[in-house]
């Protein structure tokens, strides 16, 4: 049983609930897989072992006494450091916030106590979840297990290197611009980014976001199996009057007819010949699994991504412009001043012009996917970048920036988005690709995800290289 950290998390919560094991000894495992990689890969930058496993032994209190504990009973996992969790410091990277301690745990936070689940470390993320790579000034430098040459992904980037090596068989996750989505593309695993609205969350150790924030910003799982992203998504999409966008639509609506489009190369972008091959390989097991795949045109991606950017930039502009220069964080300063050079500061009238826009791209893209239920594209253009790349020279951070386009645009639309890992290519590179639906249709997603994964290899934890 020393090796309980490998099991996934359904297998991890069926076991407990049956007390073939306890939640005490996969806490006991999981905590000596992190005390064991961990220092080779720093993704985890606050462990908790004294908190899970008291966590774990009133689990395992509870089921003696014959409670429904939930649906992740005992299962061992990570929550990212920008969200507020009782008692610890929601530092988002900064040293600026070491010492700003939440009173009150993240709805998202608190779901995942509801279910069950044993929290064993609070995992790493650049300074103000800024980049897709995972490099601050205060917790230090994330590598990727499988390459530390590559980028772990940003800006969950902790929680995609912690969750690929067995610390945690679910990872939390956030993503404004690919933020769950790439680290699970660059570190091997999957990942959801979920609809607005379907996964409560909440800080209250700052105020309440502008309205590009509120409208893009979503927390969600990453996994090793799609099942345990379903599982992860299920527990964490509970309601909470906390959040008032949250929104009561059934988990599981409605089938829908088993019909994707592929976009190899989606608004005329760049894409790597081996990510072509991902995709086309992907779709192959789509047909194995009955689907139909139609390579078409989809809707533009640019102007939703310089929306995104007029918005989420526009609230970044006015209020942590003065604390990126306050933090004095190299690569975040450095990056800040790429994206000004992207997206110019907007006026009110910009910001009122992207979100009347903002309704009319929707309506396209809803009407493509009302025929096409998902969408087959690339996560990025290239295959995971090379550690601190976009920090290496203005031009460096434009080809990153571009290879980032469908992961940019798509929170501006509102829409989930599944990214699949395929495969591990030569030299130990991840590879894999990303699946885009209707609003609320996760369940759509999971499913082509499944066919996507049964197609696939078996992707067990690693050691990291």
């Amino acid at each position: 049983m020393s090796e309980l950290w490998r099991k996934g998390a359904g297998e991890v919560a069926r076991l407990v609930q049956s007390k073939e094991v306890s939640a005490v000894e996969v806490a006991q495992s999981t905590l000596a897989r992190l005390s064991s990689v961990n220092p080779s890969i720093n993704a985890v930058v606050q462990e908790l072992p004294d908190q899970a496993l008291a966590q774990a032994a009133e689990i395992d209190a509870r089921i003696a006494a014959g409670e429904d504990i939930g649906s992740l009973a005992g299962v061992p996992v990570t929550t990212k450091v920008n969200v507020d969790q009782k008692g610890f410091a929601t530092t988002n990277g900064l040293r600026l916030q070491k010492d700003l301690i939440a009173d009150t745990d993240n709805p998202v936070v608190a779901n995942l106590r509801r279910a069950g689940a044993v929290i064993v470390g609070r995992t790493n993320t650049p300074a103000f979840s800024l980049r897709w790579f995972t490099r601050n000034s205060l917790h230090g430098h994330t590598k990727n297990p499988h390459n530390p040459a590559l980028t772990p992904g940003g800006s969950s980037g902790g929680a995609a290197a912690a969750t690929a090596s067995g610390i945690g068989a679910i990872g939390h996750g956030t993503d404004i611009g690919g933020s769950i989505r790439y680290p699970a593309y660059a570190c091997g695993l999957h990942g959801l980014r979920p609809s607005l609205g379907r996964i409560p969350a909440a800080n209250f150790t700052a105020p309440d976001r502008h309205v590009g924030g509120q409208l893009m910003a979503v927390s969600g799982p990453l996994a090793r199996t799609i099942e345990d992203v379903g599982l992860g998504f299920n527990a964490m999409a509970k309601g909470d009057a906390r959040d008032p966008w949250w929104t009561p639509v059934p988990l599981n609506l409605p089938g829908q007819e088993k019909r994707a489009a592929l976009a190899l190369a989606p608004s005329g972008m760049k894409v790597e010949a081996r990510v072509q091959d991902a995709l086309r390989e992907a779709a192959k097991r789509l047909e194995a699994d009955g689907w139909v795949v139609e390579e078409v045109d989809c809707p533009d991606l640019r102007e939703p991504a310089r929306l995104q950017a007029v918005l989420w930039l526009a609230e970044f502009h006015r209020g942590a412009a003065a604390l990126v220069e306050k933090e004095a964080d190299p690569d975040s300063s450095f990056v800040y001043q790429q994206m000004i050079r992207h997206c110019p500061k907007a006026g009110l009238n910009e910001v009122l012009d992207a979100i009347q826009q903002r309704v009319t791209l929707m309506r396209e893209w809803h009407l493509f996917l009302e025929k096409y239920p998902v969408l087959l594209c690339p996560v990025s253009g290239e295959l995971p970048f090379p550690d601190q790349m976009d920090v290496e020279s203005a031009d460096a951070f434009d080809r990153v920036f571009e290879a980032q386009l469908i992961q940019i645009s798509t929170p501006l639309l509102g829409l989930p988005g599944l990214v699949v890992t395929t495969g591990i290519l030569e030299d130990d590179i991840p590879v894999g690709v990303q699946l885009i639906g209707g609003k609320f249709r996760e369940d759509t997603l999971l499913a082509a995800g499944e066919a996507i994964e049964a197609g696939g290899p078996d992707l067990p934890p690693v050691d990291p290289r």
